[in-house]
Order: structure tokens, then C-alpha cells, then sequence
């Protein structure tokens, strides 16, 4: 028996063989965006931890990922003799097929999605709530958009998977590549010709999708993008611009309020630890508090907590003399939002948004809480970047910066939306050596102008010179917090002292000069 290459190569002038590749195509391409879209949710019921969402969404994945693809497209086929008005959709292989395929590609698609979320760093969604964004808008904004960059090279692996798959369909007489092809060797017996034909139809289809895909794939690849820096002229024209100042929003501060923050009794556990004590601190408006302390001592914790990261578990926190936060109070109530849109939180590890520009990252907070028209928020952002000497790298990404680059941009983010407090949580542990003293003269620059600010640090040496008051935690209380001329001359500082690594200096009258830890 010989290969019959005459009769191969027809195959391939066969109008019916290029109708049914054009069949697989649509039926492929509409099932993998339809499954897409509906295995997101599935993925964010499974990780939303409410029981009511979890179980239903882990049920319809397990079940649908257990049943064989041939059995559910026979079973919805035949589903009118139970349910005789699905007739009108499902008696049409094509749509019995197109809905057989979801409901299974979405339990597949859901895993890939879920790992693509799982995949987003936890400080993204921690810059994304101290900017005052809510879930769904974090959703949008910030987490979709990276997960799904991460999770494409499988979603793509997946779309050829149901390229191949929609070969089953002919079960039930849906006229694609396998249907033709099966019909031909049925009348001519030339099976291996019209199996092989077939096979390069799929393989073409496979091709030429999977290279737009993959296309599209380093089109998204944030690390193939490489913005310049502006020139000298260019500055010069972004600096000339006239800056517009949108309205500030309302705030409110208690009549005779001379406290910007009062921290009462704030406990925090993690399981059985507990890693705040009973934290009692006042922070006066205009006042640089620096939180040091060794390792494990409950200073991230404490920070966090100011600005809502964190649940107590007691005590309670006011801010310019209003209610703030209260042990066991709803997260992210109204009040809870209406403050933290009046702190600004710079982080350890920068979690600027990766897949923004720069300008992107400065402007997105105040767009979404619609501080003014896009114009004027894109100069106050540039003005800012400039602030902080980063507005040449205004159009760059953040894999294009260094370290210190990176934080000072992440400072301009949150002061874009103009804060009455500061937060900083060890904002140079991260940096080169010689990457630190940029960020710390932007903080210093930000204490002389007067900024309330809160910040935890090891820089010892940076604490002492800008703070008003330096407060030592240790073992989740607060020892002491004095003035850094009380820490460096009071018996009562000695641990501080030594912590510090500076030498004892003091007078034995002098015992009674440390202000209390308050």
C-alpha cells in the first residue's frame, strides 16, 4: 500500500478543509477568551477566604477538571430532552460545543489565573490601600494588569490546548477539520493521507496564532521597555509650564486639636505572638518622630497600624483630635478611608507599580480620587518628581532605577496626594550604601518644611539629627522616647545610648530631664 502524495496535497485546495479550519478557529479562539473571562472570578472566589465564595468556586473547579471534555460535550448536547426550551441553543453543535468548552476551560483557566494572582507581591496591594484605593479599583489599577502579564505564557500554552481540543466536537457532528477529514476516508479509505493533511491544518492554525500571541506577549514584557531620560531642554520646557493647583480636599481637625496622631493602648497579635503591647504615643503636628529599636520589636507593626494595614486587636488611634481607628471597627470603614487619604506611607522595599511609568505611578492615586482634570495632576506630579530631582526619569519604569531612585519616587507618590502625616518604614534598609544620603535629604528637606512625620529606622545616626523626639521600642512596648539632646546626656537612656553606639555623657542630676514614654 503506497502514500498517495497526489491526493495529500489536493487536501489542501479543499474549500471544506479552509470552512472547518475556519470553524476550529472561531470556536478555539471565542471558547479561550470566554473561559478567560470566566475562570477570573472563579480565582478570586477561591482566594477570597469567605467560605460562602471558596466552597462553590473549589467545587465547580474540582468537578469540572475531574470530567472528561467528551463527556460534558455529550451531556450538554443532549441536555434539551431534560430541559426541551435549551433546545433553541443547544441543538446547534456549535453552541453545545462553545459552551462545553467554557464551562470546562474556565476550572483550568481559573488555577492559572489564581497562580498569576498569588504571583503579585503583597506590597502591591499595601501601596495600592495606603493610596486610599479601594478593592476593586486596586483590582483594576494595580493587580489585574501585573497577574495577568505573568500568567500569559500559560494562558497562551492553553489556547493551543483548545485549538486541539475542538477536535472532540465532532462527537456530536459539528462539521470542523476531524468531521471533513473523517468523512473523506470514510468514502476513500485514505486514512493516513487525510490523518496527516489534517494534522498540518492544525499545526498552520497553531502556528500562526501562537505567533501573534507570543507577538503580543513581548509586546507586554515590561523589561523590553526602555525610556530615556529627558534632556536639558526638555526639563527646561516641563519646568516653564504654569502649575495649577487642584482643590485640596476637605479635612477636618478637632477645635484646639495640638496632636496630629494619639496612639492609646495599642495591642496587635499574630496567632498567640503579640508584638505590640499596650503602645501609648503622641505625635504633634509638625513633628518628626523617629521610631528605632532592635529587630522584631514591633516598629513595622506599629507603623502599619497608623495607617490602617493592620488591625488592632485594642486600643485606639485618633487623628488631628477625630476618631480614627477603634479595636474591633469595621475595616476599611468611611472613617477609616477619610484618614489614611491624609497619610502618606513610603515602604522598605519601594512597591512602586511595575508595569507604570513614573509619571504613571505619581499621578494614578490623585486620578482615581479625582483631585483635578488629568493636565493639571500630570504638572503637579511632574513638579514633584522634580522635588525630589527624579523628573528627568519621568517616562522610565521602575526596573530602569536604582534603588535610590526608586524610593524618591516613591516619596513623590505619596506626597502627590498631599498628606498632613508621613509615614516612613526604614525607607533606606534597602539601598547601596551610597544610595542612602539622596533619600535621607529628601526627608530632611521634607522636616524643614515643616511635614509631620513618622518614620522607622536604623539610620542612627540620620534619627538623632532630624527627629524632635526619638522613641525606643523593645519587646513590643515603648522604653523610652526623648529628644535626642535628652538620649545623648540622661541616665534613664543608657540601653537607648547603647543601642545607638554613642557614649555615656551625662550629670547625675540630670536623671530627671526624659520626658516620659508617651
Amino acid at each position: 500500500m503506497h502514500f498517495d502524495f497526489a491526493y495529500f496535497l489536493s487536501l489542501f485546495s479543499l474549500p471544506a478543509f479552509w470552512q472547518a479550519s475556519l470553524t476550529v478557529v472561531e470556536l478555539s479562539a471565542l471558547s479561550w477568551v470566554a473561559g478567560m473571562l470566566l475562570g477570573f472570578p472563579l480565582a478570586l472566589a477561591k482566594l477570597s477566604g469567605k467560605r460562602w465564595l471558596t466552597t462553590p468556586a473549589n467545587l465547580y473547579i474540582w468537578f469540572f477538571r475531574s470530567v472528561p471534555l467528551l463527556v460534558v460535550i455529550v451531556f450538554v448536547f443532549n441536555l434539551p430532552q431534560i430541559f426541551p426550551a435549551s433546545g433553541m441553543v443547544l441543538s446547534n453543535p456549535f453552541s453545545a460545543g462553545f459552551i462545553s468548552l467554557v464551562v470546562t476551560e474556565a476550572a483550568y483557566m481559573a488555577e492559572i489565573h489564581r497562580g498569576g494572582l498569588l504571583s503579585v507581591a503583597r506590597g502591591q496591594y499595601e501601596a495600592g490601600t495606603a493610596l486610599g484605593i479601594r478593592a476593586l479599583g486596586l483590582q483594576r489599577l494595580v493587580v489585574i494588569p501585573q497577574a495577568f502579564r505573568i500568567a500569559l505564557p500559560t494562558l497562551v500554552n492553553e489556547f493551543i490546548t483548545c485549538v486541539k481540543l475542538t477536535s472532540l466536537v465532532s462527537v456530536i457532528s459539528l462539521t470542523e477539520l476531524l468531521m471533513v477529514g473523517q468523512r473523506l476516508y470514510a468514502q476513500n479509505f485514505l486514512v493516513l493521507e487525510t490523518l496527516l493533511a489534517i494534522a498540518i491544518y492544525y499545526v498552520m492554525i497553531v502556528t500562526v496564532f501562537g505567533w501573534m500571541l507570543h507577538h503580543a506577549e513581548r509586546w507586554l514584557d515590561l523589561t523590553r521597555r526602555r525610556a530615556g531620560t529627558l534632556s536639558d531642554v526638555e526639563l527646561a520646557s516641563l519646568r516653564d509650564r504654569p502649575l495649577s493647583t487642584p482643590p485640596a480636599p476637605a479635612k477636618s481637625i478637632a477645635k484646639n486639636a495640638t496632636k496630629a496622631l494619639r496612639l492609646a493602648n495599642i495591642h496587635k497579635r499574630y496567632g498567640n505572638h503579640e508584638v505590640l503591647k499596650g503602645i501609648d504615643l503622641e505625635v504633634g503636628i509638625g513633628e518628626v518622630i523617629s521610631i528605632i529599636g532592635p529587630s522584631g520589636s514591633g516598629k513595622t507593626s506599629l507603623i502599619c497600624t497608623i495607617n490602617a494595614l493592620e488591625r488592632i486587636d485594642a486600643g485606639e488611634i485618633d487623628l488631628f483630635g477625630d476618631a480614627y481607628i477603634k479595636a474591633g471597627a469595621r475595616p476599611d470603614s468611611p472613617l477609616q478611608r477619610a484618614g489614611r487619604n491624609r497619610i502618606g506611607m513610603v515602604f522598605q522595599s519601594f512597591n512602586l507599580f511595575p508595569h507604570r511609568t513614573i509619571l504613571d505611578n505619581v499621578v494614578m492615586a490623585p486620578r482615581y480620587h479625582h483631585r483635578g482634570a488629568n493636565e493639571d495632576l500630570e504638572q503637579r506630579a511632574m513638579a514633584l518628581l522634580d522635588k525630589v530631582g527624579m523628573l528627568a526619569h519621568a517616562h522610565k519604569y521602575p526596573h530602569q532605577l536604582s534603588g535610590g531612585q526608586q524610593q524618591r519616587v516613591a516619596i513623590a507618590r505619596a506626597l502627590a496626594m498631599e498628606p498632613d502625616i508621613m509615614l516612613f518604614d526604614e525607607p533606606t534598609s534597602a539601598l547601596d550604601p551610597e544610595l542612602v544620603g539622596d533619600v535621607l535629604a529628601v526627608i530632611s528637606d521634607l522636616a524643614k518644611d515643616g511635614m509631620t512625620m513618622v518614620i522607622v529606622t536604623h539610620e542612627m545616626n540620620f534619627a538623632m539629627s532630624v527627629s524632635d523626639r526619638v522613641v525606643f521600642m523593645e519587646a513590643g512596648i515603648v522604653r523610652l522616647a526623648a529628644s535626642p539632646e535628652l538620649i545623648r546626656i540622661s541616665p534613664e537612656a543608657e540601653r537607648v545610648r547603647r543601642f545607638i553606639g554613642i557614649e555615656s555623657r551625662f550629670g547625675a542630676n540630670q536623671a530627671d530631664m526624659v520626658s516620659p514614654a508617651i
